[in-house]
């Protein structure tokens, strides 16, 4: 049984958001920073991921682990309405896997940055995960020449 009414509820799933999270302004500020220019919302391309890098020929998604049910401290499946919560994250993965295989049977590189991998960390340990991301992008351009 949940805690809180329904409407309370409602009105609280309606204020979370959906694009220009935290985690994903962070993501693009450090990708900025290193001297990565991109695209925002992926309009037209599969799955429309967060973060387009044309000349990379590469996108970035920035996942929610709750949303995307990342298997991770921060994901616990909620008690109440399992089913349809376990439906919901099963068809956002099964999602995910089919729009990443699409946008690489397209020639696109996919990279996916969690959550967990950012939030809650000092500002060095970020920009270490940040770094490593924009290393992963560059280095498999380099690859596909």
């Amino acid at each position: 049984m949940d805690i809180i009414s329904p409407e309370r509820r409602s009105a609280l799933m309606s204020r979370i958001r959906g694009k220009d999270t935290g985690i994903e302004v962070t993501v693009r500020k450090g990708l900025h920073h290193l001297g990565l220019r991109y695209r925002l919302g992926g309009a037209g391309l599969p799955g429309r991921p967060d973060i387009v890098l044309p000349m990379y020929r590469a996108v970035v998604f920035v996942h929610g682990c709750f949303w995307h049910g990342h298997v991770c401290p921060l994901f616990r499946l909620p008690k109440t309405r399992m089913a349809f919560w376990q439906a919901k994250i099963d068809a956002n993965r099964e999602r995910d896997f089919r729009k990443s295989h699409e946008l690489r049977s397209h020639g696109w590189n996919v990279h996916t940055i969690w959550e967990c991998q950012i939030r809650n960390l000092p500002a060095s340990e970020v920009e270490h995960v940040i770094r490593g991301l924009a290393a992963r992008i560059k280095q498999q351009a380099n690859s596909m020449e």
